[in-house]
């Protein structure tokens, strides 16, 4: 039986649960609704998990409740606790520099600045762990280039971005049905060509 873990990252509580930097969050939240599994709080894993299958394979996943900046804590404690290859594990995350609607499926890099990938990258001493990144685009400018970054990744999502957001959710949702059946590369291809303008 093929485990793949899902981890979405994000800030717990009510006051970021509409915010673009818990775009990880939502997206799972809504994986797991498709499958009626419900997320149940872990502490020994520092996040809420949810279980179900698709077809052959145990889909599990976490929401941290380490807040962003200590996302890493969340994932040692789960790849200590499941003994699991980094390979099985998918990171999902917001992106400030992917325009709103895009989607990158990388399967290493850096942390290109996010806080929550680059506390996993010290706490698992590597950047070889597959993340999807999602686009929430970048500030808009007020003044003289003053790109206010924290409260726009804190700020909550708008109805305009909300439906391009949800094209998005459902593609990147059908890739990871398919992480057992479709060979890596065509997901990745699938993800990275999305276009939220496409019917």
């Amino acid at each position: 039986m093929k485990e793949i873990f899902l981890i979405g990252l994000g800030n717990p509580g009510k006051k970021y649960s509409k915010s673009r930097h818990n775009i990880g969050f939502l997206l799972l939240e809504q994986l797991s609704k498709k499958y009626n599994s419900n997320f149940l709080l872990k502490d020994k894993l520092k996040s809420s998990c949810s279980e179900f299958q698709i077809n052959d394979s145990t889909f599990r996943l976490f929401l941290p409740n380490t807040f962003m900046n200590n996302s890493g804590d969340a994932v040692r404690a789960i790849v200590d606790w499941y003994k699991i290859n980094l390979d099985q594990i998918f990171i999902i995350v917001d992106d400030k520099d992917l325009p709103l609607g895009k989607i990158r499926f990388r399967r290493k890099g850096s942390s290109g600045g996010h806080n929550g990938l680059k506390s996993i990258i010290e706490q698992l001493q590597t950047q070889n762990f597959k993340r999807i990144r999602i686009g929430i685009g970048s500030p808009p400018i007020k003044g003289k280039n003053n790109f206010n970054t924290i409260s726009h990744v804190l700020g909550n999502i708008s109805l305009e971005e909300k439906s391009i957001l949800n094209k998005v959710y459902k593609r990147v949702i059908e890739s990871l049905e398919q992480l057992n059946t479709k060979k890596e590369e065509y997901i990745i291809n699938e993800l990275n060509s999305f276009d939220k303008d496409q019917p």
